[in-house]
């Protein structure tokens, strides 16, 4: 389907501007033709007027002084058509060629139009079938006949068709020139705003999410008066506004992340003396009552799954910092083999099932990052599927990426849930106690290792089958350790 009206403001300008200017041309143009028609056309009725109807006189009486019987042509244009009614009929018809005169073959229609025409003397229109258009006048003979006397309107309609071809030809160059020159018009002016599109567009493609954001110059504004110096304003006070608001974040988000390194560091120490405290008590060789010997063992359990938390909270801290993991080459499927063997171990009542190809797959990475990778999505599997489920680790490659994929036959991820399932400290299942859970940090630990590797990570999800796939870079052929 055509689409008529340009999509483009300037389009649409130039486009408007052109349609006006040949609305204004075909309104000239149309003036002009009828006010001409009409002029010449009065100036046959004068003609007509001037002769006296001398051509038809002449058709009236049958001898002239000189017996020659002949209708007088003298001083008659050539064309000039002349006939005589009597009782309503044409007995006579003639017309002025090469100064002498030549009968006419009326036909039944020409006839009962000479018939109808007026005796006013004033001019009208007729088509004779045998001459084409004439302007014509009707008055009464000296014998109560009616003599009708005639004009071509040829010349006319050549002349106003002349007209309307000038008229075309120099309105067509003219709308085309305008058209031209309209639109490089249009260009210059709205130059202006393509900046501020240009900036808007480069706006729309920075990373706003997260992170340190450098937000473009402002847009030049000329004149803040017009339309696209409003616009440009306006976009420059809402940069502003974003840049303030995008600095403000940052630093708020530097803080959080300093403190969270600080904290964690600081707390590794504290957690770590009452782990050793409380393993120390509980291998005294006294006797230990039974409540002391319950509290001894929560307080050691509490401990390590507080220093597993410090651990993950330095750790993405260190990550959202930006600090460079190890670069080696790393045999995947080792470590997915390794990953898998303590997976069964730590869930013997799931079945765990491999798809490997049957050569070793490499990528470059953190040989220890990468582990705790794929342990967390095994753990994240065994955690929130029922026993006997089953739990399938998959690793395809080629030449350009590296696919992980670990898929359960679980319940599925809540839809609430999936689009914040990679967020921190999200858990799926909010009933689970603290004490039988993670800490809600494991696959966001996940999609941080794996973006810090150049990788992504998606999940689908559905009852009966949960998926995640990461997908890295496959490792160049020929690489060694870093």
């Amino acid at each position: 389907m055509i689409r008529l009206v340009p999509r483009t403001l300037r389009g649409q300008l130039t486009a408007g501007m052109v349609a006006l200017l040949a609305l204004a041309c075909l309104a000239v143009g149309v003036t002009t033709v009828v006010a001409l028609e009409g002029f010449l056309v009065r100036r046959l009725d004068q003609q007509l007027s001037a002769s006296a109807g001398r051509f038809a006189v002449s058709l009236e009486h049958e001898t002239r002084p000189d017996a020659d019987n002949r209708p007088d042509t003298r001083g008659q244009s050539e064309g000039t058509f002349g006939a005589r009614l009597s009782a309503g009929a044409p007995t006579r018809a003639a017309v002025v060629r090469d100064r002498t005169d030549a009968a006419v073959s009326l036909s039944a229609d020409d006839r009962r139009a000479l018939a109808a025409l007026p005796t006013d003397g004033s001019g009208h229109g007729i088509r004779l079938s045998a001459l084409g258009r004439y302007r014509v006048n009707a008055v009464v003979g000296d014998d109560r006949d009616v003599l009708i006397t005639g004009l071509p309107l040829r010349p006319v309609e050549e002349t106003v068709h002349r007209l309307v071809a000038v008229e075309a030809g120099v309105f067509g160059g003219a709308l085309l020139v305008s058209g031209v020159l309209g639109a490089l018009w249009v260009r210059l002016s709205l130059r202006p705003l393509r900046r501020v599109t240009t900036t808007a567009a480069s706006v729309a493609e920075l990373p706003l999410a997260s992170g340190e954001v450098a937000m473009p110059a402002p847009v030049p504004v000329a004149d803040p008066r017009t339309e696209v110096g409003q616009v440009g304003t306006a976009l420059n006070l809402m940069l502003g506004h974003v840049g303030d608001a995008l600095e403000r974040r940052h630093a708020s988000e530097e803080r959080l992340r300093h403190f969270a390194a600080d904290a964690s560091h600081e707390l590794r120490t504290p957690v770590a003396n009452v782990r050793g405290h409380a393993e120390l008590a509980l291998r005294h060789r006294g006797p230990v009552p039974g409540e002391i010997r319950r509290s001894l063992e929560r307080i050691q359990a509490e401990s390590e799954r507080m220093s597993r938390l410090v651990d993950d909270l330095l750790l993405l801290a260190r990550l959202d910092a930006g600090h460079a993991l190890e670069r080696g080459r790393v045999d995947l499927t080792r470590l997915v083999l390794d990953a898998t063997d303590d997976a069964r171990a730590a869930g013997p009542d799931h079945r765990w099932r491999l798809d490997l190809p049957e050569t070793a797959v490499t990528v470059t990475g953190d040989e220890h990052r990468l582990h705790q990778v794929v342990g967390n999505l095994l753990a994240n599997a065994r955690t929130h599927t029922p026993p006997r489920t089953a739990v399938t680790v998959r690793l395809t490659c080629d030449d350009r990426e590296t696919r992980l994929t670990v898929s359960d036959e679980g319940p599925g991820v809540p839809e609430e849930v999936r689009r914040e399932v990679f967020g921190r400290f999200v858990r799926v299942d909010h009933s689970r106690s603290r004490a039988a859970g993670g800490t809600g940090l494991g696959l966001a630990i996940v999609e941080a290792v794996v973006t810090a590797h150049g990788g992504r990570i998606t999940m689908t999800s559905r009852p009966g089958h949960t998926a995640f796939t990461v997908v890295l870079p496959s490792a160049p052929h020929g690489q060694g350790e870093g």
